[in-house]
C-alpha cells in the first residue's frame, strides 16, 4: 500500500510484500530474454511441461539420490506459486503438472510469463521483477542494463543465495553463467557477454523512496485503510490519495521544528543526552561508533560524541566517522544551562563549564557549518483544514516519529483554555446577548462540591477591569466576564450548543469552569469546530483520504464530504446548478460552488449573523488583543484565539481565513509547566504564523460578506448602548436587526439612579 499527497508526492509504504505489477508489453524483451535464459528457454515452444527435463531431474534423483536440475518450467512455477504449497512430494508434483497443462489451454504465453514476472519472491520482501529492480537498484526496470537483467534473472533460482546483497560473489557467479547462456542461445552477441562480464556488481538496497517526511499523516491513512479493508490494505496494492498538500505539509514541519527549538532556546541548554566512557583507544572509538550509528537523527539534530576539549573549542566526532571542530560562537557560547522552567545559569566561559568528553550532543549542519543544538523535551501538534469541507492540509503530530508515534493533533485530550471561550461566546450571541452586552468584570469566589473547593477565578495578571463589553472581554480574554456570561446563559444551554460544533455533551465539563476550557479535547477536535467560524457557519467533518485506486490504477472510492454550499440556502435546492450549466457565462469559482452541489450540503449550525459577529470579534483578537503577533502577516481577513492554561502547561492558538484554519498546540507530555512567561501568544501563536505566512500566500485577502439582517450602529462604549448625536468616543457595533439598542446612552455613564442593564449584568447573583 502506498500513501501520496494530493500531488501524488509518496508518504508512506505498508505491507509485507512489495509489488509493483507489470503488463507484458511493459517488460523490456532482453529481460524475457534474460529470463528464459535462466528458467525456461523452451517456453514459447512446449505445452508448458519439459518432459525431456522431468526425465533428467527424476533419473538424477534416483541415481543420487538428491534433486538435481529439476525440471520446472516457467507455467509449472506459475501453477506451484499460485495454486500449490511448496511442499516436495510426487502428489505435489502431479497437480503440479495437471495445473500446468490447463494454464497452457486457458491461457496465452503472454498472460503466463506476466504472471511470473509478477508473482515470483525474489528476496527482501520484493515479489515480482518489477518490484525486485526497485529494491536493488532503485530504478524500474525498464532503465537497468544487461548485466543487471541477468543479476535479477539469477534471483527466482535461490533469493537468498544468490541475492546481489548478501551474497554478491555467489550471485555474480550465477549472472554470469546467466549471461554465458544467453551468448549460446543467440540472445546476445558475444561483445555484449564480454562488456556485460566486466560489469561490478551495484546492487544495494532502496527502501521506499518517500518523497519527503510526513509519517502522522501517512500513519493515519493506513490506520483508516485497516479499518475500511483489514489486512488486504497491506496486501492488495492500493495507492491512496490524500488530502495533505505537499507544500503545506513541509511548511508544517518546519514550523513546530522552529517553533519547539524556539521555545526550548528560551528556557536553556540541559547539557549532553550521554556520557560515554571518556579514554578514546581503539576499543572505545568503536564503541562511539557504534552508539553514533543507533542514535536516529531528530528533527535534523545529528548525533555527535565530544573528543576532545580546549578552553574555547570541542572537538567532536560524527556518525560517518569524520572529525572535527564546532566551534565556539556557532553555540557554546550562548549554552545558558537549564535550571528551572523560568530560571536559566550563566553562559559558560569555557568548553568544560558544560562539556566533557565522551559526551553524546546534537549538533545541526547548515550551510555555515556544524552548529549546537538539542532536541526540545515539549512537544507540539499542528493540524490545518479546508474550512469549506474539513479536507487536511496538514498535520504534524509531534517532533520526531521515530520517538513517538503517539499523534498529539489526533489522540492528545488537552484543556484547551481561552481557545474554547468562542463556543461559549457563540452559544451568548444565539441566546439574546450581542457584542455590546455588559458583564461585570469583578471578582467572584464560588463554593462549589462539584469544584471540590472554593475557587477564586481570576484574569491573566489579576487585575480586574469592572463593566466590559463582551466584545472587549473575548478580545483581551477576561476571564471573570466568560464565567459571569456562562452562568447568565446557562450551563446546559451552553454545552448543547457547543455539541453543535462537534464537542462531545458528556465530555464537557458541566460547570461554569466550561467558560475557561477546562475539559479535555484534541487539535482535531478544536480546529474542525474552528472551521464552522471561519466558513460562516457549517459544520464539517476532518478527511484525510481523498481517493483510492487499486493495484490496476482504477478508482474504488472517492471521497464525499459534507461540503459548504452558500448558493444552496439561497435557491433552496442542493442540486439546482450543475457544473456544465453556463460554461461560458460563470467564473472558475461559479463552477467549483456549482461542483460542490453535487456533494452532500453541509448543515448549518450557526446563524449567518451570529458567525459573522463572532468572526468580527475574533479579527480585533489579532488586531487589538492577545494575538497581535498575527499582524505580522499583514491581513485583514484573519481571526482567531489564543490559549493557555493554569501554570501555564498548555499553550494554544486556533486561527483562519475563508481558505485555511488551523490549530497549534505547545506543552509537555507528561503535563510539566512551560514557564510564567510562556502563553497561548508566546509559545503557539508564532507556530501558527509561520505556517499561515505560507499557506495564505495565495489566499486572496477579502473583507467578509455582510449577511442579511446585520446593521452597523453607532454605540457608547462604556454602556453598550446607542451614541447620543455626536457624542465623542463613539464607536460602531454590529448587531442583528432585531436586537438594535432601542436607548441612548446617559449624558453620563454613572450619573444618579443609573444602573446598567440588570438583564445583561445580573450581579445579584454573584
Amino acid at each position: 500500500m502506498r500513501v501520496y499527497t494530493r500531488e501524488g508526492d509518496l508518504i508512506g509504504q505498508f505491507g509485507e510484500q512489495k509489488r509493483n505489477p507489470l503488463p507484458y508489453d511493459r517488460i523490456p524483451p532482453q529481460f524475457v530474454q534474460a529470463l528464459l535464459a535462466a528458467e525456461d528457454d523452451g517456453f514459447f515452444r512446449h505445452v508448458g511441461i519439459d518432459f525431456a527435463g522431468l526425465l533428467r531431474a527424476a533419473s538424477e534423483l534416483v541415481l543420487t539420490g538428491e534433486k538435481g536440475s529439476g525440471g520446472s518450467t516457467l507455467t509449472m512455477q506459475v501453477a506451484r506459486n499460485y495454486f500449490l504449497t511448496l511442499e516436495r512430494t510426487f502428489t505435489r508434483k502431479f497437480k503440479e503438472i495437471l495445473l500446468s497443462l490447463e494454464i497452457e489451454r486457458s491461457l496465452s504465453k503472454e498472460e503466463i510469463f506476466e504472471l511470473y514476472f509478477n508473482r515470483i519472491f525474489l528476496g527482501h520482501r520484493s515479489y515480482g521483477f518489477e518490484a525486485a529492480a526497485q529494491v536493488y537498484y532503485g530504478s524500474h526496470i525498464g532503465e537497468l542494463d544487461l548485466a543487471q537483467y541477468a543479476m535479477l534473472a539469477g534471483l527466482p533460482k535461490a533469493p537468498s543465495s544468490y541475492n546481489p546483497i548478501s551474497n554478491p560473489q555467489r550471485a555474480k557467479v550465477r549472472r554470469d553463467w546467466i549471461l554465458g547462456r544467453m551468448a549460446a542461445l543467440g540472445y546476445i552477441t558475444p561483445e555484449e557477454y564480454q562488456q556485460a562480464l566486466q560489469q561490478p556488481v551495484s546492487a544495494t538496497h532502496h527502501g521506499a523512496k518517500l518523497a519527503f517526511n510526513a509519517p502522522y499523516a501517512a500513519e493515519m491513512a493506513r490506520k483508516e485503510m485497516l479499518d475500511r479493508f483489514g489486512l488486504a490494505a497491506y496486501n492488495d496494492g492500493f495507492h491512496v490519495y490524500t488530502t495533505i498538500s505537499s507544500e503545506l505539509q513541509l511548511t508544517a514541519n518546519t514550523a513546530i521544528v522552529n517553533g519547539l527549538v524556539t521555545y526550548d532556546q528560551r528556557h536553556g541548554y540541559r547539557g549532553p543526552e550521554q556520557q560515554l566512557p571518556p579514554r578514546p583507544d581503539t576499543n572505545m572509538l568503536q564503541l562511539w561508533q557504534t552508539r553514533l550509528q543507533e542514535t536516529a537523527v531528530i528533527a535534523g539534530f545529528v548525533p555527535a560524541i565530544v573528543t576532545n576539549l580546549e578552553e574555547q573549542s570541542i572537538g567532536i566526532l560524527l556518525t560517518d566517522g569524520t572529525e572535527t571542530l564546532l566551534p565556539w560562537e556557532h553555540g557554546p557560547a550562548e549554552a545558558r544551562p537549564y535550571r528551572s522552567e523560568n530560571a536559566r545559569g550563566s553562559a559558560p566561559t569555557i568548553a568544560a563549564d558544560i562539556w566533557a568528553v565522551g559526551d553524546l550532543i546534537r549538533v545541526e549542519i547548515r550551510e555555515q557549518g556544524l552548529f549546537l543544538a538539542q532536541i526540545p523535551e515539549a512537544q507540539a501538534a499542528l493540524v490545518a483544514l479546508r474550512p469549506d469541507d474539513g479536507a487536511v492540509l496538514s498535520v504534524v503530530g509531534g517532533l520526531g516519529f521515530g520517538k513517538s508515534k503517539f499523534n498529539r493533533a489526533t489522540q492528545a485530550t488537552r484543556q484547551p483554555g481561552s481557545n474554547f471561550k468562542p463556543f461559549i461566546y457563540a452559544a451568548a450571541l444565539e441566546n439574546g446577548f450581542t457584542a455590546a452586552s455588559i458583564i461585570n468584570d469583578a471578582p467572584v469566589v464560588f463554593e462549589d462540591a462539584v469544584l471540590e473547593d472554593t475557587w477564586r477565578p481570576e484574569n491573566d495578571g489579576g487585575r480586574f477591569y469592572g463593566p466590559t463589553r463582551l466584545r472587549w472581554a473575548l478580545t483581551k480574554s477576561r476571564n471573570l466576564v466568560s464565567i459571569r456570561l456562562l452562568q447568565q446563559l446557562g450551563i446546559r444551554k451552553a454545552i448543547n450548543y457547543s455539541s453543535r460544533f462537534g464537542f462531545d455533551p458528556d465530555a464537557l465539563a458541566a460547570d461554569l469552569s466550561l467558560a475557561l476550557g477546562t475539559q479535555a479535547i484534541t487539535p482535531m477536535q478544536l480546529v474542525a469546530a474552528y472551521a464552522a467560524i471561519a466558513n460562516g457557519g457549517y459544520r464539517v467533518e476532518p478527511y484525510l483520504i481523498e481517493r483510492i485506486e487499486d493495484y490496476r490504477r482504477d478508482e474504488i472510492f472517492r471521497a464525499t464530504p459534507l461540503t459548504v454550499c452558500r448558493d444552496c440556502e439561497q435557491t433552496g435546492d442542493e442540486n439546482a446548478v450543475t457544473a456544465e450549466e453556463g460554461l461560458e457565462e460563470v467564473s472558475m469559482e461559479d463552477i467549483l460552488a456549482a461542483e460542490a452541489r453535487q456533494l452532500p450540503a453541509a448543515p448549518r449550525i450557526m446563524d449567518a449573523r451570529v458567525a459573522f459577529i463572532l468572526d468580527s470579534i475574533l479579527k480585533d483578537v489579532v488586531t487589538k488583543g492577545t494575538a497581535r503577533r498575527a499582524r505580522v502577516l499583514e491581513r485583514t481577513d484573519i481571526g482567531g484565539k489564543t490559549g493557555t492554561t493554569n501554570g501555564p502547561v498548555d499553550a494554544w492558538f486556533s486561527g483562519y481565513n475563508p481558505d485555511v484554519v488551523a490549530t497549534t498546540w505547545l506543552g509537555f507530555d507528561q503535563n510539566l509547566l512551560l514557564g510564567k512567561r510562556e502563553f497561548g501568544g508566546s509559545a503557539a501563536l508564532p507556530i501558527w504564523i509561520d505556517y499561515m505566512r505560507v499557506a495564505l500566500r495565495d489566499s486572496r485577502d477579502l473583507p467578509r460578506e455582510i449577511p442579511p439582517g446585520i446593521v452597523n450602529v453607532r454605540i457608547d462604549p462604556e454602556t453598550g448602548l446607542l451614541a447620543k448625536p455626536g457624542q465623542a468616543k463613539a464607536m460602531f457595533e454590529f448587531f442583528r436587526v432585531e436586537q438594535v439598542p432601542t436607548r441612548s446612552a446617559p449624558n453620563q455613564a454613572n450619573e444618579a439612579g443609573y444602573k446598567i442593564q440588570s438583564e445583561n449584568l445580573q450581579e445579584q447573583l454573584f
